[in-house]
């Protein structure tokens, strides 16, 4: 019965944030990137965090690889694009070497948004791309917190009736 119960919560969060995702036009695998995220680093509020940041860093990254490619590729031609990537990505090298920016999953997850989506190299576009991603964390952590909720009152039910 347990496990009926966590497929219910499972279903019912996933097809709530399916729902929202497509009622305000978000693209659905951005929220779904942040919900794996809350469960691949570490299933709390500041790990959360944490991924959420170096996934915006990543985001960031990818534009600056976008607008320096662009740039270089006006002096270099065609090398102008890898020249860039290969300048950022190589940065990650040190970034990996710091206690809070470490997580090169993360900021690869950045970079795979900003290029899978695709966005207008303007401000607000960009920075939309961060609601999904909470939204993907925010049903990650509810729904996580159900099935605990859930768990713990099957294991405290458990109890009372050994005793």
């Amino acid at each position: 019965m347990k496990t009926f119960i966590t497929a219910i919560i499972f279903g019912l969060f996933g097809a709530v944030a399916v729902s929202i995702s497509f009622a305000m036009a978000w693209p659905t695998w951005v929220m779904f990137i942040a919900w794996v995220s809350y469960y691949l680093f570490g299933k709390t509020v500041l790990s959360s965090l944490k991924a959420f940041i170096q996934i915006g860093l990543g985001i960031l990254m990818g534009v600056l690889i976008q607008l320096t490619g662009g740039v270089l590729g006006k002096v270099i031609g065609t090398l102008g694009f890898p020249i860039a990537v290969f300048i950022f990505i190589g940065s990650l090298a040190y970034f990996a070497r710091t206690k809070t920016l470490n997580n090169i999953p993360a900021w690869f997850l950045g970079l795979i948004v900003v290029f899978g989506v695709h966005p207008p190299l303007a401000p607000l576009p960009i920075l939309q791309l961060a609601i999904p991603l909470f939204f993907g964390f925010l049903f990650a952590w509810l729904n996580d917190s159900a099935v605990e909720k859930v768990n713990a009152q099957k294991t405290n039910h458990s109890l009372n009736q050994n005793h």
